[in-house]
């Protein structure tokens, strides 16, 4: 005759499911900084594509530029710049810890400050590399509004 319950193998067995289960989703939840990266270069792929855009819709020219903590961009009305406030094309802070960009184009030995969006549908090939302690990601276009991101500094 059995008694109610259940046996010291079941229990093990019980265990044994919840330490695999608990392993796994601490390794789904960790933060894989080098992916953050990534996606960081991602969103600003699309910013860089949304801002060469806004530069042809508007019929003014948009700069991008690294600031301390983040970037922002700026649209030229008249003779000076403008801090754009939109949701979109605002300043932001690195989601990251991106600690260094360089902004190169080609045939330019020194990496400039600002990156340009003219009015134009055709533009400048160009590379941004966002450095971080662990790694690099670099988005980079040849001129045709597109924008690509690569893992490491070209």
């Amino acid at each position: 005759m059995r008694t109610r319950g259940f046996t010291l193998l079941e229990m093990l067995m019980v265990l044994v499911i919840g330490g695999l289960l608990v392993g796994l989703a601490s390794l789904s939840m960790s933060h894989n900084t080098h992916s953050a990266l990534n996606e960081q270069g991602q969103r600003l792929a699309l910013a860089f594509e949304t801002a060469g855009d806004e530069a042809q819709l508007r019929n003014a020219p948009i700069s991008w530029e690294p600031v301390t903590g983040g970037y922002r961009f700026s649209v030229r009305n008249g003779h000076r710049w403008q801090v754009m406030n939109d949701d979109v094309l605002g300043g932001a802070r690195w989601t990251t810890g991106v600690s260094g960009v360089a902004i190169r184009y080609p045939g330019v030995s020194q990496s400039v400050n600002t990156l340009q969006f003219g009015t134009e549908s055709i533009g400048d090939a160009v590379s941004v590399t966002l450095y971080s302690d662990n790694g690099a990601v670099t988005i980079s276009t040849n001129g045709d509004g597109r924008f690509v991101v690569r893992n490491g500094a070209l």
